[in-house]
């Protein structure tokens, strides 16, 4: 008799608590269909205000291959990812949204190129409802996180992948703190697919991301992948350095032989505004990078557990307290 694999699918939870059981629902119609394979369903609360603890107790309670993790606060969404792949026990893990703008019945297709023998499969979004400069501001980082990463992350991405035990190993093995996941995936290599779908709707409530959450996120993620702003500082001193002396000899030139048209407090006000303007560019950027190492060097968990509901399955009760 066959050994059945089993899938890990996680969904990460911040106030949703209207969505939940939809959600629950949804998904558990589709995995219940595909009798080759055992399912685990992971819910990881990070920190909601609202009732969302409490619905994910409650479906636990009514299915034993639920498991509720509760985080101690809002950690990030980088945080709930980390404790859906740490905590996930499957041959597979598929990590999805749950707002069910990305359709479960995805999972049928990323399990079959798994099969296959692709070790990542990576949901693609065909059409984005983002507002035209949220859309163009998304297009932009991915194409400077190319530039400056060497790395390829696909732009209408939201998460929504399938990793393999192996690709899960390796995302688990990497130590930093300050984590954009999407870059990680594509940074550890292997055998990738992608699927393209169409989003829907949200059914209840909004986003809790915002334009100024985005910007954050490009922070984590530029600094996090590239040294490219230090590599910049250091050719814009030496280009500094070179215009000014340039600049010293013109002047010295102009004032030998039309006198001195140039107004001295003209002059020192331009170049005080600009040499001050870069320094506090080049303190901050090495500031943003000290902050980096900072936090690795600190060793704290990404994230805590506060409480495990149906933990029976899990096999290591990572940063639980």
């Amino acid at each position: 008799m066959n050994h059945k694999k089993t899938i890990s699918i996680g969904v990460p939870c911040f106030n949703e608590e209207l969505n939940i059981p939809e959600t629950y629902k949804t998904i558990k119609q589709i995995t219940e269909k595909i009798k080759a394979y055992n399912f685990e369903y992971i819910f990881v609360d990070n920190g909601s205000t609202d009732s969302t603890k409490e619905t994910i107790k409650k479906i636990a309670l009514k299915d034993k291959n639920v498991i509720g993790i509760f985080l101690s606060r809002n950690f990030g969404p980088e945080a709930s990812t980390q404790a859906l792949i740490d905590n996930s026990t499957g041959d597979a893990f598929i990590g999805i949204q749950c707002d069910l703008e990305d359709p479960p019945s995805l999972i049928l297709h990323f399990i079959d190129k798994w099969e296959k023998g692709y070790d990542i499969v990576i949901g693609i979004y065909s059409k984005s409802e983002d507002k035209l400069l949220m859309g163009l501001a998304r297009q932009l980082f991915y194409k400077i996180f190319k530039k400056i990463s060497n790395i390829e992350v696909p732009v209408n991405t939201t998460g929504y992948s399938l990793l393999n035990r192996k690709a899960i190993n390796a995302i688990k093995s990497l130590p930093e703190k300050y984590r954009f996941t999407r870059g990680l995936i594509s940074w550890i290599g292997f055998k990738v697919a992608y699927v393209k779908y169409a989003r829907q709707k949200r059914k209840y409530g909004k986003s809790s991301y915002n334009f100024w959450r985005y910007i954050k996120h490009a922070e984590r993620s530029f600094f996090g992948f590239s040294y490219l702003p230090l590599d910049i500082i250091i050719y814009l001193g030496f280009f500094l350095v070179s215009a000014s002396f340039i600049f010293i000899i013109i002047y010295l030139l102009i004032f030998l032989f039309f006198g001195n048209p140039v107004k001295e407090s003209i002059t020192i006000f331009v170049s005080i505004v600009l040499f001050g303007g870069i320094q506090l560019l080049a303190i901050s950027t090495i500031g943003k990078y000290i902050q980096v190492i900072v936090e690795e060097t600190k060793s704290r968990p990404v994230y805590i557990i506060e409480e495990i509901t149906n933990n029976s399955k899990v096999k290591s009760e990572k940063n639980k307290f």
